[in-house]
């Protein structure tokens, strides 16, 4: 070991001792920190992560490590010192190791001055450095392979020109073979095998932050393997051709070819296993969660995974296969047999293709693929079935891969969130395949179900109704094996244990009038207690057996976990009908994409409330921008969340309307909303718009004077409305915000909270607007630059942070207590019959489970500001969904998807810069990168001086060397 470091130690002073080492450091540098800042333009991706750092890293250090190597053996072949090394009493393994490490200590120390970057980054966001790490040792590993190549390239010739050509370009092989050029070109199981022999492939694996056995096996295999050529390689100049030294040769070269073979064979025997791996990043992003791993391990029936993906497909996504692959084994071993994980190319199988197609609906993509001289299109899948007993969901690519576009006008094609998208798929399908008998089965504590009824004041027209229930709770008890018992108790017996006061007392159920001015009152209503938890059952619609039925289901399910969860989507209904075009009118304010987004995870039904009842089987009930509410409606929602539901409320104060007049887009106040019943929660919605200098762009019409003549042109500027909240402004403790890295408010109204209403619940503020935000009441939102070129606005009153979103649990006192119930409807008419009586009493006061989310705005999930959104910034308006969506993951305590959804969403957003900061940082990151070269370039210089002068590769360096 002494030798080799002295042969070390000779070959830094080398690089040292001349300007090599110094250009070098410089030229390394320069190029980083160029492809940092300008080709990758990492200010304008507004992002923290050091991804480009390392995304030219194989190709920059294929030039870099031929010049360091091109000299090392050449230059002693030249100059005639190589006989003198070999006759030295140290083998040829110490000296080829020696200036190994020689050459990896000078680029390990060129990364280690590329570490002011990350540094940087970490201080302008929230940076993760497991990739970071794994970006390094990438590199390390990389350019050891590198160096290898270089060293042997080196000892077979005496000429550095000619060992840096071939370097390069013996490099340059290993780079492409895996590269997407040639694996797109070959395509199929060709072009998996190229990516497995490529250097660059296998980099970007580790890159990403994923230390993969297979990977440090093929590096360290390729740098031993040339790192023995090399030795063989001088060995061999000792070699004579005459027959004693036959067998010699023979046992070099038996050994060195029984080595590479056993190396190949190693590396072909780890290809199929992919468990070997370590995940480096903070969230775990390339590891199974424990939520799908639980979600698997309760898998009862056989689970396929399938996907459908042609061998011939677009150059752009087949690198995306083959993780594809992996992730779908992940899931196969994670289930332990359960899941049964296949990828098909159905243009090579017509059977598999016909039931891909009348099955599952699954149809070819037509994609363009553009080719040198010509174009053309080809029919292909990229497809993934998920199929559990009766139950199927299918993802195709638009569902799985995100297109970003790049500063050139390439685009980049990536898989979203893998896991997530397959987890989710998995658990819609095993959650909406469970009967009755899995709901009663999964309930983990007995459950009781009560009906209180008073058989003496209860209507006639109610006694078929009274009759359903028993019916229905007496089969389901049968089918229960003892897991459910059902009791009918009269609370006017003499002897009841529960009397009218308890009902009231304990679950705030008060008696129904039988008729609007009658004395008599009557109890008909269902309680379904599951351990400690106890929950009122009011069936919507008429008291059939079906409405019975489904009611105490949906009530089982909502006690139990692994349930597909039923979400209630309420938004405006279409405007009266016009007497001039008799028909109704189209909203201006449209929901799809919401409606959308939630039925990925849930089974949305659209609901209008107008009876007062919310229907049975409803989890969550999610209303957006309310309107033209009566109080039937109001009721619905208030006894919702009054028998512990969960509410999410999207409501702002505004919305959409077209302003005929000026013939642009402006805003309404609504009425007939919610306001009343949200402020006798304890929160108030404001009548005033949220204005904020950190916000999103808007396209306007601006009038600009070319030569005197105006143009009207359409630009994008600050527009205050659109609130831009950043990490700095959500609560990091709340699960729905979590790792969100924006969300914009459009047109919010501020919420503010009253103290004493919500003393005892469980309140967070969501969402705030920065401390520099301010109020507008005038509902103009036409901006005017030629008064304000800064914002287009004025700056009203103070300057302050607002709620804009809040989430609260706990105990709710309802906005009907105390007052007639909405259901009693009054007759108009003496003539007319008297109304039905209603099926339930009022409840005047909530459990503690109830949730409630309140959001001051609505158009924040309106189709139309997605699309104005999506022209300017691409996909960020899909934060909105994501935060819609965590919010009723949280009001349906669904908690394993949300955290599922968070691993690799993590807040990666810089901080908000002024203009020129952006310079300033890459004027400081230079300025560091100078420093550390000249400090070297001085450290060097003056060690340079002091030491005495070097004789040939040390007579008093090398242990040994007597005679040299």
């Amino acid at each position: 070991m002494k030798q080799t470091l002295s042969m070390t130690r000779k070959e830094l002073n080398s690089y040292f001792g001349s300007p090599m080492a110094l250009i070098f450091l410089g030229a390394f540098l320069a190029a980083a920190l160029f492809s940092f800042f300008w080709v990758n333009t990492f200010f304008a991706r507004g992002i923290a992560d050091v991804r480009p750092l390392f995304q030219w890293m194989p190709i920059l250090l294929i030039f870099l490590v031929a010049a360091l190597t091109m000299r090392q053996w050449s230059e002693e072949q030249q100059s005639g010192t190589l006989e003198i090394l070999l006759t030295l009493p140290v083998r040829g393994a110490q000296l080829v190791i020696g200036k190994f490490l020689a050459v990896m200590a000078l680029i390990a120390l060129a990364l280690a001055l590329t570490l002011f970057l990350p540094i940087t980054v970490s201080l302008l966001g929230n940076l993760d450095w497991g990739p970071v790490f794994g970006g390094y040792l990438a590199a390390l590993l990389m350019a050891a392979a590198y160096v290898a190549i270089g060293l042997f390239i080196s000892s077979r010739t005496n000429n550095q020109i000619v060992a840096l050509i071939v370097t390069v370009l013996l490099c340059g092989i290993f780079y492409a073979v895996g590269s997407r050029g040639v694996t797109d070109f070959v395509g199929g199981t060709a072009a998996d095998i190229l990516r497995a022999i490529g250097i660059g492939s296998r980099f970007e694996s580790i890159e990403r932050g994923i230390i993969d056995l297979r990977d440090l096996v093929y590096y360290l295999s390729l740098t031993a393997l040339f790192l023995l050529l090399n030795i063989v390689s001088l060995d061999s100049q000792r070699w004579s051709q005459g027959e004693n030294t036959a067998a010699y040769r023979r046992n070099w070269l038996t050994m060195t070819g029984l080595v590479a073979l056993n190396l190949i064979v190693l590396n072909i025997w780890l290809y199929p296993i992919s468990s070997l791996r370590l995940d480096l990043t903070a969230q775990r992003e390339y590891s199974l969660s424990a939520a799908t791993r639980d979600l698997l391990s309760n898998v009862q029936e056989p689970l396929l995974i399938r996907a459908y993906m042609s061998e011939k497909t677009h150059p752009l996504l087949a690198p995306l296969a083959p993780r594809v692959r992996d992730m779908l084994t992940e899931y196969q071993i994670a289930s332990r047999g359960r899941v049964t994980a296949e990828v098909i190319d159905p243009l090579q199988d017509a059977d598999k293709e016909t039931e891909a197609n009348q099955t599952y609906g699954i149809q070819p993509t037509p994609l363009q693929v553009s080719g040198r001289y010509e174009a053309s299109v080809i029919n292909a899948y990229f497809d993934i079935l998920v199929r559990y007993g009766d139950q199927n969901v299918t993802l195709n690519f638009r569902d799985l891969i995100e297109v970003n576009s790049q500063r050139d006008g390439t685009v980049d094609v990536r898989l979203r969130n893998l896991e997530y998208d397959l987890t989710r798929a998995v658990k819609k399908v095993v959650y909406g395949f469970q009967s009755v008998d899995s709901v009663l089965a999964a309930v983990k504590e007995p459950v009781k179900l009560t009906l209180f009824v008073t058989p003496n004041t209860l209507p006639a027209t109610l006694q078929e109704g009274r009759a359903a229930i028993e019916k229905v709770a007496r089969e389901l008890q049968t089918r229960s094996n003892g897991k459910l018992t059902f009791e009918v108790i009269d609370p006017d017996a003499p002897a009841a244990t529960i009397t009218r006061q308890t009902l009231i007392n304990n679950f705030k159920l008060r008696p129904i009038p039988v008729s609007l001015f009658a004395a008599d009152t009557y109890y008909l209503d269902m309680i379904l207690q599951v351990g400690d938890k106890a929950q009122v059952i009011s069936p919507s619609g008429d008291l059939s057996e079906a409405s019975v039925r489904t009611a105490i289901e949906a009530a089982l399910k909502r006690s139990s976990s692994g349930f597909l969860k039923v979400v209630g989507l309420w938004t405006p209904p279409p405007a009266p009908a016009d007497p001039q075009l008799g028909q109704y009118q189209s909203p201006q304010s449209t929901f799809t994409s919401l409606n959308q987004q939630l039925s990925r995870d849930y089974t949305v039904r659209s609901v209008d409330l107008k009876d007062g009842q919310a229907p049975s089987d409803v989890d969550v009930l999610v209303v957006v921008a309310p309107q033209a509410l009566d109080d039937k409606q109001r009721f619905a929602i208030d006894q919702f969340l009054m028998r512990g539901g969960a509410v999410v409320v999207a409501a702002g104060n505004y919305i959409i309307s077209p302003d005929p007049y000026a013939g642009s887009l402006g805003i309404a106040a609504i009425s007939g909303g919610l306001q009343e019943v949200l402020q006798s929660y304890g929160i108030t919605v404001t009548q005033a718009l949220v204005m904020d200098p950190q916000n999103e762009p808007f396209p306007v019409a601006v009038n600009r004077d070319v030569g005197g003549m105006q143009v009207r042109e359409i630009q994008a500027i600050s527009y205050p409305f659109f609130v831009d909240v950043r990490n700095s402004g959500m609560d990091k403790n709340s699960p729905v915000v979590a790792n969100l890295p924006a969300v914009t408010m459009h047109w919010a109204s501020p919420l503010t909270l009253d103290a004493a209403k919500n003393s005892g619940r469980t309140v967070v503020s969501l969402l705030k607007s920065t401390t520099e935000a301010w109020l507008r009441t005038n509902t103009d939102i036409q901006p005017n630059l030629q008064l304000y070129p800064e914002l287009g606005f004025p700056v009203e009153g103070a300057r302050e942070s607002h709620i804009l979103a809040v989430s609260v649990q706990g105990s709710f006192d309802s906005f009907f207590a105390g007052k007639p119930s909405p259901l009693t409807a009054t007759p108009t008419d003496a003539t007319q019959p008297a109304p039905a009586p209603v099926t339930a009493a009022t409840i005047e006061s909530s459990p503690n489970t109830s949730r409630l989310v309140v959001i001051g705005s609505a158009e924040f999930v309106d189709d139309l500001v997605f699309q104005v959104s999506a022209n300017l910034t691409q996909d960020r308006y899909l934060n909105s969904l994501q935060f819609m969506q965590n919010a009723v993951d949280w009001s349906v305590e669904d908690l394993d998807l949300l955290t599922i959804r968070s691993r690799g969403t993590q807040s990666r957003v810089l901080k908000p810069m002024a203009t020129g900061e952006q310079s300033t940082w890459e004027v400081a990151n230079y300025a560091l990168a100078l420093l550390a070269l000249a400090a070297i370039g001085a450290v060097w210089t003056m060690r340079r001086r002091n030491e005495k002068p070097m004789t040939l590769v040390g007579t008093r360096r090398i242990k040994g060397n007597h005679g040299a």
